[in-house]
């Protein structure tokens, strides 16, 4: 074993990860759309990039693996928690409701899998 691989250990991706970072971009994405659609000129402009960016804040600042701000694993819930559930609202008040549901269930068992892995 080389110096190099003990100093950093190979980090292991497995499904739940790579769909938790599609479902995380799905989110920020479904924000941008709602703020573009649902609001008239000139405030689409402004939560159309303000939604999307206050979540990609809050996940950075509390929720990613390199957060700034360190909290246990149920304050991580809690800011997934409020990002997702405003993802799923967007759709909702766009008029996709199965769209919302379905992204709802989805990163709902994303989460679940998630904190058990973090807990276990």
């Amino acid at each position: 074993m080389s110096a190099q691989n003990s100093e950093h250990p190979r980090v292991q991706i497995d499904f739940w990860d790579v769909a938790r970072f599609v479902i995380e971009l799905f989110a920020f994405v479904s924000l941008a759309v709602w703020g573009f659609i649902a609001w008239p000129l000139p405030w689409n402009i402004v939560v159309g990039i303000l939604a999307p960016a206050l979540a990609v804040v809050l996940w950075a600042l509390f929720r990613s693996p390199k957060a700034v701000v360190k909290v246990d694993a149920f304050g991580k819930a809690i800011v997934e928690i409020v990002v997702m559930t405003a993802a799923a609202f967007a759709w909702w008040d766009l008029g996709q409701p199965i769209v919302a549901v379905v992204f709802a269930v989805v990163a709902l068992v994303s989460g679940i899998v998630s904190g058990r892995k973090e807990l276990a």
